[in-house]
């Protein structure tokens, strides 16, 4: 059975992040939505409190007992909650070093989780997203074809977080010898990988994406992560599918608590416009579908944690919260009226965020 209590670690990592969030991320959103830049000092702040870290197990040279998708989907939301933009620039690591946790080599996990375990956090990434009006991650254009013992990588992947400095990057392809999609640990200084300017996204504008173009890029086979048996892409893609839902609560949630306040203290024909039917009945159906919400992507998360096959689950919490998460911001929008429009508000940019949830395949994982 599900427990909702959390633990007793797990409510404290809940209370350093929150803080984290309200007190140092939250005071300097605005801006860096603005000048399209995160501050180096706030997110090595973040990093030290060692949300990934503590995901790797002991016995890999991490600081945690295991993997825990439940953990991770508590304290991204509170990550979210502060900033979405924040939240994928201190979490794009983990979509590297998570994979090689789940999937990785003795010989991949020896030779690259020490570097998630560094004060700062490393210059890696993961390349899944591609220009296409019809993109389908579990069947994506960018190939791997055999080649002289090792592999020749072709396509191109687009928002891509961080690529431009990108030491390392995880790059998902179709390999058609072994009819799946495979990831291959691909140099970022490798031949034949290029990075193109950035990206100027509608919303997590402080998030540096790029595209990326891979002209036969020769790599190695033990680059292949998981070695000759390759990986189970679609558990890959559930655990970004739960982490995706959980952002989006944490977005959601702030956006509610925002209009929340603003109705209280707005006052029209001598009377708080909280006490308004259209206004109150509004925000009650935010606050139901953020409930809702958030136990698709527990209950995703938990049976994760079982080992169970958590895709059906997982995929319905990511369906549900991209649907929600626009219908949260945008009556946080309409609650403040003329003034939702004005960028001094939070809630435009909220708004502008949550689009974004449906087309960030791959930017998180738990």
């Amino acid at each position: 059975m599900i427990s909702l209590t959390p633990t007793d670690e797990q409510q404290m990592l809940v209370d350093a992040v929150n803080r984290y969030s309200c007190n140092e991320v939250r005071p300097i959103a605005h801006d860096a939505d603005e000048s399209g830049e995160l501050p180096n000092a706030i997110v090595n702040t973040g990093w030290e409190i060692g949300i990934l870290p503590g995901s790797i197990p002991e016995s890999m040279g991490g600081f945690g007992e295991a993997l825990s998708a439940l953990t991770n989907v508590l304290a991204y939301e509170e990550l979210a909650y502060g900033d979405l933009a924040l939240a994928l620039r201190l979490m794009t690591p983990a979509t590297v070093a998570l994979p090689l946790v789940l999937a990785g080599t003795d010989a991949q996990r020896e030779a690259w989780l020490p570097i998630f375990l560094d004060e700062t956090p490393p210059p890696v990434t993961s390349a899944l997203i591609e220009r296409s009006i019809r993109f389908d991650p579990t069947h994506p254009q960018t190939v791997a074809a055999r080649a002289n013992g090792g592999y020749v990588l072709s396509g191109q992947k687009i928002t891509v977080p961080l690529a431009e400095h990108a030491e390392l990057l995880l790059v998902y392809a179709w390999n058609a010898e072994a009819g799946q999609v495979d990831g291959f640990l691909v140099p970022g200084d490798a031949d034949g990988v290029q990075v193109g300017p950035r990206e100027k996204l509608m919303g997590v504008r402080a998030l540096p994406t790029y595209p990326v173009t891979f002209d036969n890029v020769r790599i190695a086979a033990n680059q292949r992560l998981g070695g000759e048996n390759g990986l189970d892409f679609t558990h890959l893609l559930a655990r970004s599918q739960v982490a995706l839902g959980a952002l989006a609560v944490g977005v959601m949630r702030g956006a509610l608590e925002y209009a929340i306040g603003y109705a209280k203290e707005r006052e029209q024909f001598g009377v708080p416009i909280a006490t308004k039917q259209a206004i109150a009945f509004m925000l009650a159906e935010c606050a139901i579908e953020i409930d809702a919400a958030r136990l698709m992507v527990w209950e995703a998360a938990w049976k994760l944690d079982q080992g169970a096959d958590a895709r059906r689950e997982a995929y319905l919490a990511r369906q549900y919260t991209d649907k929600v998460a626009l219908l949260v911001t945008d009556s946080a929008v309409q609650t403040l009226g003329g003034h939702g429009y004005i960028r001094e508000h939070p809630v435009e940019r909220w708004l502008r965020n949550a689009r974004g949830f449906s087309t960030f395949d791959g930017l998180a994982m738990v």
